[in-house]
């Protein structure tokens, strides 16, 4: 957590009310997000109890197991489901457009452009918290491997086709949930929590109802009493009025009212059903209308700048996972081998370092962070001293000296970057602190001025000129890539030996609901 995060916490305690982190929205919010509030069994994993699923506030479709140690009412419910989110992930599916793309030539090895499909736009899943986006990961990977009648006629419980099919884009987009800045599938409480910091711990920041009700508390309630409100307020049978945004039941709701619902049930008594799925609406409506209060929230802000470039990469990654459908290929594997697993890692650490840069270029608050740190500093030119490279060609290297009230991080030669007014970046280096005067530094520029002897305009700041420097790349890249799969020696998990393929892996219990 940064200084100007806990600061933002204490104001918050303080003042009764959530404090902005950000002044721009850092996360891609549809036009229409799918919904899904998902309801589990409590003391069995990824037993599923029930959902709340839609794109229309109005309009939510409810689903119910009700009773969850019956396997056929389980494998109905996830038919059902796959019959609402398939077709919502798949809307997207056929409106490209064209882009070019460098490939490497298999003859020549050589980079070739080529032009690809690009989905125009991608689905979207909001669900409540990071225990959803693990629940979702679970479905994923216990409905994509079921047989379907097709495949196995002797399978004991062969699965409708459509069911393995969302389970693989299920997978898909919990694997895409694990990379820094993605927005396919968004857990309502991490998202909030960027933009808004409240007077509570981070873990009490999970329960939505409470982090709503710090950000926006009723009239006349402080943060903290709207939050505990939210998170104890019980009616006159003791169970909570706003239920936790699971995936887990509530306790007291468990033992009062779900236990002898089912108990009807099993009984065979007329409406047990019906009543059945009164009660666990009750208990997911809460959750549903505090996702969209959410979404209202968010969309109360501007998109950051840079937002649709990390939205363009989703899209690519919904288009490669429907290209790799629409081919035939089998599902992901239980266990990534090593180079996937080191591939996987290597992107996600160079989405974090690009979201980083990217947010505080951005967001002037989330900049102000960082110039805390000492990761950037701001101040005015005081003299440019137009001066050359000693080289055969000589290239513009100013002298810019620089007055600032920040404390960055600075030695000798280390490389600083600004974004000029075209967007593009510009790289310069540390020189010296000018004697005499504290705050005053040298920067030489070193790029960004074109490829003439004379810089190109406005690529060389002028005396008065305000100007942001962060220590920071804008774009930072990934490391050297990693060989091929067959290149890679047996003791990285390369090709096999004389031994034959290795064992399959061991099906756990996360492969079965």
């Amino acid at each position: 957590m940064s200084l100007i995060d806990t600061l933002a916490r204490l104001e918050a305690a303080q003042d009764g009310r959530a404090r902005p982190l950000a002044t721009v929205r850092h996360r891609h919010l549809a036009d229409h997000p799918l919904v899904f509030v998902p309801l589990t069994t409590a003391g069995e994993a990824g037993a599923p109890l029930g959902a709340l699923v839609g794109s229309e506030r109005d309009a939510p479709r409810l689903l119910i197991v009700a009773q969850p140690r019956d396997r056929d009412l389980r494998f109905a419910f996830l038919a059902e489901l796959a019959d609402i989110v398939l077709p919502y992930l798949e809307s997207c599916a056929d409106a490209v457009e064209r882009e070019q793309r460098k490939e490497t030539d298999p003859e020549t090895g050589r980079k070739v452009s080529v032009e690809v499909e690009l989905c125009a736009d991608a689905p979207q899943l909001l669900v409540p918290g990071p225990a959803a986006v693990e629940y979702v990961r679970l479905l994923g990977r216990s409905m994509r491997f079921r047989r379907t009648a097709e495949q196995d006629p002797d399978a004991a419980y062969p699965a409708p086709p459509r069911v393995p099919l969302l389970g693989r884009w299920l997978t898909h987009f919990g694997e895409r949930a694990r990379v820094p800045g993605s927005s396919l599938l968004l857990p309502m409480t991490q998202v909030l929590s960027r933009h808004w910091a409240t007077g509570q711990s981070s873990l009490e920041d999970q329960h939505l109802g409470a982090l709503l009700a710090w950000i926006d508390p009723p009239a006349g309630m402080s943060g903290a009493q709207a939050a505990l409100r939210a998170e104890t307020e019980r009616d006159a049978e003791g169970l909570l009025v706003r239920p936790p945004a699971g995936p887990a039941t509530d306790p007291v709701f468990d033992n009062k009212r779900l236990a002898p619902a089912t108990a009807r049930y099993d009984a065979g008594l007329p409406g047990a059903e019906d009543a059945l799925r009164a009660l666990l609406e009750s208990q997911l409506r809460p959750t549903w209308d505090a996702m969209w209060r959410g979404v209202d929230l968010l969309r109360a802000l501007p998109e950051g700048r840079r937002v649709g470039e990390r939205w363009k990469r989703d899209r690519w990654s919904y288009t490669a996972h429907r290209d790799r459908v629409r081919a035939g290929e089998p599902p992901q594997p239980r266990r990534d081998d090593a180079v996937t697993a080191a591939r996987k890692l290597a992107a996600r650490e160079t989405a974090q370092a690009q979201l980083d840069a990217q947010e505080a270029l951005d967001d002037p608050l989330v900049m102000a962070g960082r110039r805390l740190a000492g990761e950037a500093f701001a101040g005015e030119v005081t003299e440019v001293v137009m001066e050359f490279s000693h080289t055969k060609s000589p290239r513009p290297r100013p002298l810019v000296t620089f007055r600032t009230d920040d404390g960055p991080h600075l030695a000798e030669g280390a490389k600083v970057h600004r974004v000029l007014a075209d967007g593009k970046a510009q790289a310069a280096e540390f020189v010296a602190h000018v004697p005499g005067e504290p705050g005053a530094l040298t920067l030489r520029l070193t790029g960004g001025m074109g490829r003439g002897k004379v810089p190109d305009a406005g690529s060389v700041p002028e005396k008065g000129d305000r100007i942001c420097w962060t220590l920071f790349e804008h774009a930072p890249r990934g490391g050297p890539e990693l060989p091929d799969p067959e290149r890679t020696p047996w003791t990285h998990g390369g090709p096999p030996g004389d031994d034959g393929d290795p064992a399959p892996d061991p099906v756990t219990t996360e492969d079965y609901l």
